[in-house]
């Protein structure tokens, strides 16, 4: 194989053998970097000299029978809204082009903790909301590649890097995986600390992942998390069969006709493989959930960027200015009443999913649409984030345009390593190749 198409773990096992150095591993990477970011331009900040410095200083460490964690001398990428010391947090917008963060975000000592190393910051869209960046979709480079974590899924997807670190405020890392051919991993909310990045929506950022496969991404979720909210870094087998909930959720209507018909064939490839699958709606109030999604939202994010705003208008995109201005109409007692659909609506969900092991729903309305000026709906996302609950998005097939379809499988809120597992046989059953090259 070639070095740049290793996965997380089997670099990790490679270089922890000794087959494999990080040096190699790096060098792999960054050609494969040099090749294709002037196309698909996944970075914001790529420091060639500094990785094979931190790569060289890994393999160094490990002769010297010092390697540091799991993750050793393997390369990961950090979305740009989180901080890594001595790099720039650009938040995607011109206003923090020369911020240079003092000290790394938790996640990214955690990852380095685990023996990571992190060549550079991916691409985001400005301050994570739809405005999108430079970032183009590896599989056709005239479509989106979703948002706002589009820099992290893009550079996965054309095997840059083997894994990133992205967040999720509404389908911020679903879309992109979707849209991209990967498989995202957004964590149930609290399990990963967002200390030290971008706060947009304390109720509803959530750090997320994506990597090549349900294995890495789990390693990877692993060692990220807080220590009292343990994930498992090795997928447990399944004791049966899973027994899912095929949901088409409120915005079933906005699924292109070809992402309906491939959910449709999803559930019978499910079902010929031994799973349970059953087809049930949601009750009647998750009507409401994405109109609670929006007002929370909107009146966090005016809250945590009102200041940026005042002090920034002219420099911010009429769509995030928009934005932020509807939230600063929002008072304090309708976002008091979404906080509490939001509870209500956790308590229903978990009577929904009782008895099942998890609900398996599209991502993403269809492909990656053929617009660079925006990164996708994220509707498909929209409940899921609210609710808090641990979601993976894998691919699942192509489309008309050969374009990737997702996967999403949902879990119970906390049942993270049940939610992995699920989606692992889920993975197994849909066999997808990734992108070739």
């Amino acid at each position: 194989m070639q070095l740049h198409r290793l996965g997380l773990r089997e670099a990790a096992q490679r270089i922890r053998e000794g087959s494999l150095s990080s040096a190699e591993l790096m060098r792999a990477c960054l050609a494969r970097c040099a090749q294709l970011e002037p196309v698909i331009q996944a970075w914001q900040h790529l420091d060639a000299e500094r990785a094979m410095d931190l790569a060289e200083a890994a393999d160094a460490a490990r002769r010297a029978g010092k390697a540091s964690g799991p993750l050793h001398g393997v390369p990961v990428a950090v979305k740009d809204i989180i901080d890594v010391a001595g790099m720039p947090t650009t938040m995607g917008s011109p206003i923090y082009a020369a911020n240079i963060a003092g000290e790394s975000a938790r996640v990214v000592a955690r990852l380095e903790q685990a023996g990571a190393l992190v060549p550079g910051k991916t691409v985001t869209s400005e301050f994570a909301y739809y405005t999108p960046g430079k970032t183009r979709n590896p599989w056709n480079t005239a479509h989106t590649p979703g948002g706002s974590s589009m820099g992290s899924a893009a550079a996965v997807a054309a095997h840059m890097i083997p894994a990133a670190l992205g967040t999720q405020t509404n389908g911020s890392v679903i879309r992109p995986a979707a849209f991209c051919g990967v498989v995202g991993f957004k964590p149930s909310y609290g399990a990963i600390a967002t200390h030290g990045m971008l706060a947009f929506s304390g109720t509803l950022d959530t750090v997320g992942v994506l990597a090549r496969s349900v294995a890495d991404a789990a390693q990877l979720a692993a060692v990220i998390a807080d220590p009292d909210r343990v994930l498992g870094a090795e997928i447990r087998v399944l004791s049966a069969l899973p027994r899912l909930i095929a949901v088409r959720s409120p915005v079933w209507h906005l699924a292109e006709p070809s992402q309906q018909a491939m959910f449709g064939q999803n559930i019978a490839v499910l079902r010929a493989a031994g799973a349970l699958v059953d087809e049930i709606e949601l009750p009647g109030r998750f009507a409401d959930a994405h109109n609670a999604q929006r007002v929370i939202m909107a009146y966090e994010g005016a809250q945590n960027l009102g200041p940026v705003q005042r002090r920034h208008r002219s420099e911010l995109s009429a769509r995030l200015n928009a934005f932020l201005d509807e939230g600063a109409a929002i008072d304090a007692a309708s976002h008091r009443a979404a906080l509490e659909m939001r509870g209500r609506l956790q308590e229903e969900f978990a009577r929904f999913i009782t008895g099942h092991d998890a609900v398996i729903t599209p991502p993403a309305p269809g492909e990656a649409p053929a617009d660079l000026t925006q990164t996708g709906n994220p509707t498909f996302c929209t409940i899921w984030t609210l609710l808090g609950v641990p979601a993976v998005s894998i691919p699942a097939g192509l489309g008309p345009r050969q374009l990737p379809f997702g996967l999403q499988v949902v879990g119970a809120s906390q049942a993270d390593d049940k939610t992995l597992a699920v989606a692992a046989w889920v993975e197994q059953q849909l066999a997808f190749g990734g992108l070739n090259g």
